[in-house]
């Protein structure tokens, strides 16, 4: 049996550093996660990415701001731009057939005068046959590890302008 792969993909397999690091903004203001105008997806799985990012960021987020205000204020945009995801729901009845799932989660980062810093991307997979295995497990722990790479990036990011792993391995990256 063969098994369908998602055809999200990411550009690359790593992620620039941002134009400076993010601890030299006196105001870091999160904004929700939501889906890219236009596209519509599963609001279940929005909400499970969503509060992923809070669970990761909300403490950090909260501390940073407790320091001095310079008047430079780093607003975080999280977007998901693709996603197929297959609920718990789907799996049970279909297994594997009902394919594989995917995100890809872009993440802007603009200062207060609109200045892009940074457009990371994030992306995570969980193939046809682990999320019917597991009835829908891989499934959402793609989600928890597609936030888990957003978070790391921002709290890795904030001292010092260092990038990190997008997620994707040589097989998700679309060929330019």
């Amino acid at each position: 049996m063969s098994a369908c792969a998602t055809r999200i993909k990411a550009s690359t397999s790593h992620n620039p550093a941002p134009s400076e690091a993010f601890s030299s903004y006196g105001r870091i203001v999160l904004k929700p996660v939501a889906f890219a105008p236009g596209y519509k997806g599963d609001p279940g799985a929005l909400a499970k990415i969503a509060g992923n990012l809070d669970k990761n960021l909300g403490a950090s987020v909260q501390q940073w701001n407790r320091a001095r205000d310079n008047g430079r204020t780093l607003t975080i945009e999280p977007i998901v731009e693709e996603m197929s995801f297959k609920s718990s729901t789907k799996r049970v009845f279909l297994g594997p057939l009902a394919g594989s799932s995917g995100v890809l989660l872009r993440v802007s980062f603009r200062d207060q005068s609109g200045k892009v810093i940074a457009t990371p991307e994030f992306f995570q997979r969980a193939s046809a046959m682990s999320g019917g295995f597991t009835l829908g497990a891989q499934d959402n722990l793609m989600l928890t590890r597609v936030s888990k790479l957003a978070s790391d990036y921002i709290i890795a990011n904030y001292s010092k302008a260092v990038g990190g792993p997008t997620g994707a391995d040589a097989a998700a990256i679309a060929a330019n």
